[in-house]
């Protein structure tokens, strides 16, 4: 059963959202438009997701005579940041899907629906996949990030949903089916594995949710005891900020769940349920192989910059975001380092962190704004702080508001909120609050 919170008391709810930044963000959109800067540039944005919407929309006010095109092969609109939500039997699937990309574009854009398979940042130049060559002046690359679920040998994405076989990353769907074994597995008890990527990952809390839930769903029907619940992760930490690294740590170790850290898993066979981990120190396999039999087990893939990107000249060609071929931004102005009229939004930018709904919140305006300020020869004139923000979920009912910037600093925008403490309001944020600011990001007005 679906759980609802139509008891929150109304006052309580309205006060404390009142304080939040997300009220602030929303009061302000209907502020009064600056002048619109005339022009006839080209603007190409590639890809439709939060941030490539929220791009047009806030060009689409701010500049005139321009052409926008939107060039993305999917139509309907996905709500990512709910599958977590859908995965621990909290949201209906319906919930997190929403409606056909086109209700959020701005009037006039053209909308070529097709993908980028090629881009010539030279000749000024896109290609897709269907052949058709597309000039711009400027370019925003909000192509999102790629799963790469096949470089786990034996690993079968249509498997997913049967024998044990999770993951909430690969859509709304397997979201779904992500609970419907979950509450299975509650029932009957076995070994549980949860896994988190190496790579940089697209909201890098969710693994960490998917295993809290899990735990809190077992408790609440009295069957935690009959389950081994492990943790393994391929990078160095927990969580990419030490402080909740240390924190996720302490409350993995009350909650009877083993965390295992530089365990990349590697192999998977579906059939026989047996997951294959091999053990790596500051990047490189020590030569240690681990195989764990499992009842059920929550797979995140390695991610990376989708090949259009990653094999272009657009990519990082060294240093730490090279090897995923991530976007080679500036991160506090989120324009290109080699190609000044290009800027990323999103998961595709290889920046320290931030590959969450809420960094699109925050460098949506930035990147809008230089843009506009590079039609008229401008330079750059703000800095983005690369905010990111997870609720993360520590039972049903639960969670931290986890706020931090590019370096890890914490950066909580609630000074009555204990970032180290998990609370109702912050559980309220995730499943009431936030989906509606999401919509407001989308058509510019946040």
């Amino acid at each position: 059963m679906f759980m609802e919170f139509s008891q929150i008391g109304r006052r309580r709810l309205l006060a404390g959202f009142a304080a939040t930044p997300l009220a602030a963000a929303l009061a302000g959109a209907s502020a009064s438009a600056q002048a619109r800067v005339r022009t006839q540039a080209h603007i190409v944005i590639a890809g439709s997701g939060a941030g490539g919407i929220a791009i047009a929309n806030r060009l689409a006010r701010g500049l005139e005579g321009a052409r926008i095109t939107i060039i993305d092969g999917r139509e309907q609109h996905l709500y990512q940041p709910g599958w977590t939500l859908v995965a621990g039997g909290i949201w209906p699937m319906e919930r997190a899907v929403l409606h056909n990309n086109s209700r959020y574009h701005p009037r006039g854009i053209e909308w070529v629906k097709d993908y980028v398979a090629e881009f010539d940042p030279t000749a000024n130049t896109v290609v897709t996949r269907g052949g058709q060559r597309i000039r711009y002046d400027f370019l925003v690359v909000a192509t999102g990030l790629q799963l790469n679920y096949k470089a786990i040998a034996g690993m079968d994405e249509a498997a997913l949903g049967q024998n044990g076989l999770t993951s909430v990353y690969a859509s709304p769907q397997s979201a779904a089916s992500t609970w419907k074994l979950m509450d299975a597995f509650r029932r009957t008890g076995g070994r549980a594995v949860m896994t988190a990527a190496h790579t940089p990952m697209k909201c890098a809390g969710a693994p960490v949710k998917v295993t809290f839930l899990l735990d809190d769903r077992m408790r609440e029907v009295g069957t935690r005891e009959r389950a081994e619940i492990s943790y393994h992760t391929g990078g160095a930490a927990l969580f990419g900020v030490d402080v909740y690294h240390q924190d996720i740590g302490r409350r993995f170790e009350r909650l009877g769940i083993a965390h295992h850290l530089q365990q990349r898993l590697t192999g998977i066979d579906i059939g026989a349920r047996r997951a294959t981990f091999t053990t790596f120190n500051a990047g490189q396999p020590t030569g240690q192989v681990n195989t764990i039999d499992y009842d059920f087990i929550h797979v995140v893939p390695p991610m990376s910059a989708p090949d259009a990107v990653r094999n272009s000249d657009l990519a990082w060609k060294e240093g730490p975001f090279a090897g995923g071929g991530w976007l080679e931004v500036n991160r506090e102005t989120l324009q290109h380092r080699r190609f000044p009229n290009v800027f990323g939004i999103g998961d595709i930018n290889g920046t320290p962190r931030g590959k969450t709904a809420a960094t699109v919140k925050g460098g949506a305006p930035i990147v809008a704004g230089h843009l506009i300020r590079a039609i008229q020869n401008q330079a750059p004139d703000q800095k983005f702080n690369g905010y990111t923000s997870c609720p993360l979920i520590t039972r049903v009912g639960s969670a931290l508001l986890v706020e931090f910037d590019h370096d890890g600093n914490l950066v909580p925008t609630l000074p009555l909120i204990d970032p180290l403490q998990d609370s109702f309001f912050a559980w309220v944020m995730k499943v009431r609050l936030l989906k509606p600011a999401y919509i407001a990001v989308l058509r510019g007005r946040a």
